[in-house]
């Protein structure tokens, strides 16, 4: 029998278990079988071959030497040929936000890279239309043909007080989504001083998320592991990917988390960390691997979790362990490992055909016992989601905007040069470092240093249409001659980060992206070069992945002809106004210190 691409509702373990029981007996015949498959078996860490595997009702009903007892006339079977029968993977934290695209896009792009579950984090959606946002992010992931789980977003702003975005949650909205079905538990909790510090809004939030019995997911960024980093782990939080070190990882396994290591499209921080494991020993049940944040480019040709799999394995992990971290421990540590994680009976039947174990040539993709991709290509159907006229006009500059409004005007009484503090850009990692520049002031106006690589940094309200630019400096992006780049993508307030060479090119972008109601903007010379319009919350686009990818390779092509040679430069353009990872960052109300939490002053 041929097999079918419809998707498959997953009805609950109880309303089948019945129907299993008489699969797994003979009495009833298995929708699909697999047979002759190596069975990558991470309860025991075995691969087991010679296996059959019999599906029903989209759940596993029979994993063993035989089951020919399971076919009938109607059950499609699969000739497995000694190829390795894998569980689906999990990615344990991310942001569907970071793929430019909608939640149905996103699955689109990585279900052919076998991620059959994500636990996704919408904060950043949240902070442009508050409690709305995260439902419709949460009805949509509901209706896909994979598992997406929802994390409540915790901290919305990320940073009270140092930030005022476009949108305010507190412990009532996190109780109230507490009871949505698609809600797994809280999104990471960034706000690791008020933790630290008993924040009744951080207290209350973790406390209706401990009261409805799910996981609390973490964000401790700062490299402090004394008494602030023990205070955080007292307070709730249960896992954090915010390590790049392996002390990181070690101290938080130690104390009881699970430690997420990340590969990202900027974010690499799996290298450092395994060591935990390879060197040091520690158990890696309780480490688990995520991407955070891919954009589209890494997902058409890089892969997703099949991608992060390989690297872990290549960083020095058994292809069982790596496999069990991006499976099995995700599924326990959000209490889900009678449902996900694993090839066997009861669970839902995700699973990969794989021919290389070591280097996961995925041959095709199942979830819930059907087949979703073959050989790379996508074959479930899958509509495009419409979102709500609600969701698109969020880009409010009030104004449009011209080249005065970045010029970085001196202080009063400053002679002919000025020391100003400088953002200063981390490839491949979130951080920042705090540096200082000397920096000539002519008529008045504070110029930038291109041979010291420092260049105007602006931050454009967007939400209230107030109109007001707060100006600052950066290095690392190597820009030349006259650019800039305006993003509407701006973690987590998402207001326009613009930077550049040129405050004539930082109006013309920002002007443009509230004409076309957000996204990416990069002009030179005058000129735009690269355009991604994101009208839905001025963060995702409604094409698809592949066409969104194209258009992001024109933006990488632009940023690269201006001079910047940083990997994945867009990422660390957006993570530029993220008030709660060290060290310096920009924001609405000004320059932030976040190791101290702070604002301080532009000049010295």
């Amino acid at each position: 029998m041929s097999e079918t691409r419809s998707v498959m509702a997953m009805e609950p373990f109880e309303a089948v278990a019945p129907r299993l029981v008489d699969v797994a007996m003979g009495r009833q015949k298995a929708d699909l079988v697999v047979r002759g498959a190596r069975w990558v078996n991470v309860h025991s860490g075995e691969i087991i071959p010679g296996t059959d595997i019999a599906v029903a009702a989209g759940r596993f009903a029979f994993c063993g030497a035989d089951a020919s007892h399971t076919i009938g006339p109607d059950t499609t079977v699969v000739e497995a040929e000694g190829r390795y029968v894998v569980p689906g993977l999990c990615d344990a934290h991310m942001h569907v936000e970071s793929g430019m695209v909608t939640v149905t896009e996103f699955c689109r792009a990585v279900i052919p890279h076998g991620t059959t579950s994500m636990f996704v984090d919408p904060h950043e959606i949240a902070n442009v239309l508050g409690l709305e946002g995260v439902r419709l992010m949460h009805d949509e992931a509901m209706d896909q043909p994979v598992n997406v789980w929802v994390q409540m977003p915790s901290c919305v702003p990320s940073a009270p007080g140092l930030e005022e975005g476009g949108a305010v949650l507190g412990p009532r909205d996190v109780a109230e989504a507490m009871g949505w079905p698609a809600i797994i538990g809280l999104g990471e909790v960034m706000n690791f001083p008020g933790v630290a510090a008993n924040d009744a809004v951080m207290v209350g939030e973790i406390a209706a998320t401990r009261a409805a019995g799910k996981t609390v997911g973490g964000h401790y960024a700062s490299a402090d592991l004394g008494r602030p980093f023990h205070a955080y782990v007292a307070g709730g939080p249960e896992d954090d990917h915010e390590g790049t070190r392996m002390e990181d990882a070690a101290a938080r396994v130690r104390q009881g988390m699970k430690a997420m290591l990340r590969l990202g499209s900027a974010w690499y921080d799996v290298a450092s960390q395994v060591k935990a494991i390879t060197e040091m020993g520690l158990d890696s049940r309780h480490f688990i691997l995520c991407t955070d944040d891919c954009h589209s480019g890494t997902l058409v040709r890089d892969g997703h979790m099949d991608r992060v799999v390989r690297h872990a394995i290549a960083c020095g992990l058994k292809p069982m362990t790596a496999i069990q971290m991006a499976t099995i421990n995700t599924a326990e540590h959000f209490k889900l490992e009678r449902e996900i994680g694993s090839v066997t009976p009861g669970r839902r039947a995700d699973f990969l055909i794989v021919s290389d174990l070591a280097a996961l040539s995925i041959d095709a993709v199942y979830g819930r016992g059907v087949r979703l991709a073959a050989a790379g290509r996508l074959e479930a159907d899958m509509p495009a989601r419409s979102y709500p006229a609600s969701a698109t006009g969020t880009v409010r500059l009030g104004r449009g905007l011209t080249a005065e409004d970045f010029a970085v005007k001196a202080p009063s009484g400053a002679g002919g040069e000025v020391t100003a503090r400088v953002i200063g850009v981390v490839e491949n990692q979130a951080p920042t470092r705090a540096l200082t520049a000397r920096l000539t002031v002519s008529d008045g106006v504070v110029m930038t240093d291109q041979a010291a690589d420092v260049c105007r940094i602006a931050l454009v309200e967007r939400h209230r249409g107030s109109g007001a630019v707060t100006n600052g400096f950066v290095s690392g992006f190597g820009y030349r001659g006259s650019c800039a780049m305006a993003s509407t993508v701006a973690h987590d307030c998402h207001h326009m980060i613009v930077v550049g060479t040129s405050a004539e090119d930082m109006a013309l972008a920002a002007n443009r992206l509230g004409a076309v109601g957000g996204g990416v903007a990069f002009f030179a010379g005058g000129k735009e070069k690269a355009l991604i319009e994101m009208s839905i919350a001025g963060l995702m686009s409604n094409e698809r992945a592949e066409t969104v990818a194209e258009k992001a390779d024109r933006l990488i092509a632009a940023m690269r002809d201006a001079g910047c040679t940083l990997n994945n430069a867009y990422m660390q353009h957006s993570l530029l106004a993220l008030a709660v990872i060290p060290s310096l960052r920009i924001s609405d109300k000004g320059i932030v210190d976040s190791v101290n939490f702070r604002l301080v002053d532009l000049f010295v």
